[in-house]
């Protein structure tokens, strides 16, 4: 420790210890060195030319639909569990009739919900009807839970060509201002078309990756969804077809019965 405190003091000393005096020439061309140029985000996208446009539109859009995805495919709304707990317990005890079943899951209106109502539409049917009925509904279902997903699909394919044709451009540019010039070879004539052609290059990439890559994982979270949603819809056709109802408790078949 006194080793430590010993060598921190001398440190400390010796920063500071008095500089030698320059001369005087020495400071005066140290202060005229010029800064080193600097660009913010603006003007760097602007350097990208006209197609960094549609590449922040692909962005824009792709931002507006990850919050509504988000937002959609939460499990909870999806497959709300207090419900479909609720509700197949209800209907395995017969405290449920077909009318205030189907109302409550109009009440509902989450996705699993419509698989159940569908599958109450056909209380008492075969199970082969009633199975058939959930398929149908599970179908619409899933194409609803796929809504908007091609969007992520085309912001990754339509990025990248975005960024190659910029990249195009700004070649095309970089070798007209070398053609157009009495100074052939001179590097710097190139900047500005290579500045271009990279820049879109890197933004496409860099909108087409998080796309690529949200688009895999929704489909992903859709697929786990609807995995979900059919081993509940065959839990409630095994509950609301003839023979399960016959299998019900005996204050279910009567007030089936009266319904009737």
């Amino acid at each position: 420790m006194c080793v430590m405190l010993a060598f921190v003091a001398t440190t400390v000393v010796r920063g500071q210890a008095p500089e030698p005096a320059a001369a005087p020439g020495f400071v005066e061309a140290e202060n005229a060195a010029p800064v080193i140029p600097s660009k913010n985000m603006w003007d760097v996208i602007r350097a990208g030319g006209v197609l960094m446009i549609p590449i922040g539109f692909c962005s824009v859009l792709m931002t507006v639909f990850v919050f509504e995805r988000l937002l959609t495919l939460r499990r909870g709304r999806v497959i709300p569990r207090p419900f479909v707990k609720r509700f197949l317990h209800q209907v395995r005890e017969g405290q449920l009739d077909r009318e205030r079943a189907l109302t409550l899951c109009q009440e509902d209106g989450s996705p699993v919900a419509d698989v159940f109502a569908a599958a109450i539409r056909k209380w008492g049917k075969p199970a082969v009807e009633v199975e058939q009925a959930v398929l149908d509904a599970g179908e619409r279902t899933v194409n609803s839970l796929r809504r908007y997903l091609r969007v992520f699909n085309g912001v990754s394919t339509i990025s990248p060509l975005l960024g190659l044709l910029g990249t195009v451009f700004g070649m095309i540019r970089a070798f007209n201002d070398i053609s157009g010039s009495a100074a052939m070879g001179r590097p710097e004539l190139l900047a500005g078309g290579i500045s271009e052609a990279l820049i879109t290059t890197a933004a496409g990439l860099t909108v087409a990756i998080p796309a690529l890559t949200l688009y895999l994982f929704f489909v992903s979270r859709v697929d786990q969804l609807i995995v979900e949603i059919d081993a509940l819809g065959q839990e409630i056709v095994q509950l609301v077809c003839d023979e399960g109802i016959d299998e019900m408790p005996t204050p279910r078949k009567s007030s089936r019965k009266e319904a009737a």
